[in-house]
């Protein structure tokens, strides 16, 4: 996808049963992906056509759904960094380097929030060592930039550079990127 063509709303998505870890990741970068471990084929198809979500799924009998032409892509490996690298090599985009936009538990997007407010629900080394504190609107999980965030990075830049072939074997086999 070419910089001058990319869309208006970033690509949306809602990853089937078997993709738990995928949508977390995706989260963690911040796109919006929907997930639910109790859904079935038929409700992934209504929510992909009155949502705008493109499905994420590892069943090619989903794909070959009617109403999932163009909105579905077909995730062929096992292994979750490869996965990731699939999904940015269909979006055709790198690692961001902000990651905390979304809530990783609901997919609410966050909200920055003051350190008094979040004062009594962290540990006291975070309180005395963050100034810069987000809260999920939904769940009111706290996050914070610890010191896990440069682990995170890193192995998110493993990940996008992680098996390009099968990646873009992959990308080709059910849909384009909006």
């Amino acid at each position: 996808m070419a910089a001058d063509s990319l869309p208006a709303e970033p690509v949306r998505f809602l990853a089937d049963v078997m993709l738990g870890s995928l949508a977390k990741w995706l989260r963690i970068l911040g796109y919006d992906t929907a997930y639910d471990n109790r859904i079935r084929d038929r409700e992934i198809v209504r929510r992909c056509v009155e949502e705008d979500r493109v499905a994420l799924t590892r069943d090619l009998r989903l794909t070959e759904r009617r109403l999932l032409r163009g909105r579905c892509l077909l995730i062929r490996s096992q292994q979750l960094r490869r996965q990731v690298s699939q999904v940015l090599e269909f979006l055709e985009q790198p690692v961001p380097s902000s990651l905390r936009s979304r809530c990783v538990r609901c997919n609410r997007r966050l909200a920055r929030v003051d350190r008094e407010s979040v004062a009594l629900r962290v540990p006291p080394y975070v309180l005395r060592t963050q100034d810069d504190f987000m809260q999920c609107p939904e769940c009111q999980r706290i996050y914070w930039c610890g010191t896990h965030r440069e682990r995170m990075l890193e192995q998110l830049s493993r990940m996008a550079r992680d098996s390009p072939g099968e990646a873009a074997d992959s990308a080709q086999s059910r849909t384009e990127p909006r």
